[in-house]
């Protein structure tokens, strides 16, 4: 239990791979000097390390900037820690700190310090004008692969804080786990005519070319089941194979024409949803950050305002375009890959649900909601004007719940581009007179 206890230790601590590194640095430094004076320093020649003044500024500066870099990789390690547990977890500390790259990009930056800390006090210590070529070669290799880390050690960083690396994070160890601790059941017969995703993810891209080009050979229909953006599970249907219109005069089921390999990779499934084929993640963004802004502790509904604006503007592209069918045809005509896709009603219900749940007691929310819905209703045709009486309807409701005198109510519910600023009852009214035109010939305008 000792030795278990030990391994645990080892295993889960933030300095043992660098004290490590640390040494691996001295007994490799120390066989390179060895090797040099073993040579009488002509293994590598001045024309490649250069001059003896010229290495010891050289490897001067080098030192100073491992020391500088060390400290600010331990900085941004405790800020990274700091953020993860105030904002999502202090459970998540644990796995923060064993972090194998986290732990290798210290232990380089820290081995690449002592080499080259021991280096210049050979070089300075030699009053031949001869320099440790070897030596030096090695300090020059090892800060540069600390600057491509140090590169990668931000980007890896940067990813850690988002939420989704710190779940991908703590998924992907216990998947692990649980693979390698629980024995594999047996499977059931798999459905021929079912393409199930080879890895957990969200579906970032859709080859639908090529799906439609795979399709036609195989004279069949690909029916992709998750939307794009959506989460799949590893061994989870990610196509369903229909027959094409020549199945009857074939006995072979339609799937067995397929290539399954083939099919996966024209699907790519990611960590996280992007914007290359997925509009509604924009809206979804946009709501987080509103819907957020006007949480507690935040309180501060002019963030919202600020996100609502684009959300307005947002669906007033969309409000008069074709949204996609979700059916692509080959070049015969003949449908060969269907999928679901957002319908109008799903990008007003995306963009406004939520921000109307949790902002209906702030004034400024919802007459910021009103005059959107109230700009959306003068350009959206005939057939999408439900969506917006529903969320008007919705709107009304949630307002009458929030306040109980009759003059709030009005007010809460008066259109406002700005939430409170510029509608009709904060801004004076413009009226055009038929009266005497000013000097450009226009009617004089008269402010009531």
């Amino acid at each position: 239990m000792r030795l278990t206890r030990l391994v645990h230790t080892l295993r889960t601590s933030l300095w043992l791979i660098p004290l490590l590194c640390v040494l691996a640095g001295v007994l490799i430094v120390i066989g390179a000097l060895w090797l040099d004076r073993r040579s009488g320093y002509t293994l590598v020649p001045q024309s490649v390390t250069g001059t003896p003044s010229g290495v010891q500024t050289s490897l001067s500066v080098f030192a100073t900037a491992m020391a500088s870099l060390i400290s600010l990789v331990l900085t941004v390690t405790l800020v990274v820690v700091q953020l993860a547990m105030g904002q999502f977890s202090p459970r998540i500390v644990g796995a923060l700190l064993s972090d194998r790259f986290s732990q290798l990009a210290i232990g380089l930056f820290a081995g690449t310090f002592v080499v080259a800390v021991l280096t210049l006090r050979e070089l300075r210590g030699s009053d031949t004008g001869t320099v440790p070529g070897l030596s030096v070669l090695l300090a020059y290799l090892l800060m540069f692969a600390s600057l491509v880390t140090l590169i990668v050690f931000v980007h890896h960083s940067g990813q850690t804080m988002r939420a989704t690396g710190l779940i991908d994070l703590v998924g992907d160890r216990t998947r692990d786990l649980i693979e390698s601790s629980f024995p594999a059941a047996p499977l059931p017969d798999a459905d021929p005519d079912v393409i199930t995703a080879q890895e957990p993810g969200n579906v970032v891209r859709v080859d639908r070319s090529g799906l439609v080009a795979a399709a036609r050979r195989a004279d069949c229909v690909l029916e992709l089941v998750p939307v794009v953006g959506d989460f799949v599970s590893g061994g989870a249907p990610l196509f369903r194979v229909h027959p094409g219109p020549r199945r009857a005069a074939d006995v072979a089921g339609p799937a067995t024409r397929l290539r399954v390999e083939e099919i996966a990779r024209l699907v790519l499934v990611g960590p996280e949803r992007v914007h290359t084929e997925d509009p509604p993640y924009g809206l979804r963004k946009l709501v987080d950050i509103a819907e957020r802004s006007i949480a507690q502790p935040f309180d501060d509904p002019t963030t919202t305002l600020q996100a609502l604006h684009r959300l307005h503007d947002l669906l007033r592209q969309l409000a008069t375009r074709p949204l996609p069918a979700g059916e692509h045809p080959d070049e015969d005509g003949v449908v060969r890959l269907v999928e679901r896709t957002l319908s109008w009603d799903g990008y007003v219900r995306l963009a406004f649900d939520e921000i109307r749940l949790a902002g209906a007691a702030s004034p400024q929310v919802t007459r910021r909601l009103s005059g959107a819905l109230q700009d959306l209703k003068s350009v959206a045709p005939p057939d999408r004007q439900a969506p917006l009486d529903r969320q008007l309807r919705l709107l009304t409701a949630a307002v009458h719940r929030a306040y109980e005198d009759e003059e709030d109510i009005v007010a809460a519910l008066t259109p406002d581009s700005e939430g409170i600023g510029s509608g009709a009852d904060v801004t004076t009214a413009v009226r055009l007179d038929s009266g005497t035109p000013d000097a450009d010939g226009r009617p004089a305008r008269t402010q009531g």
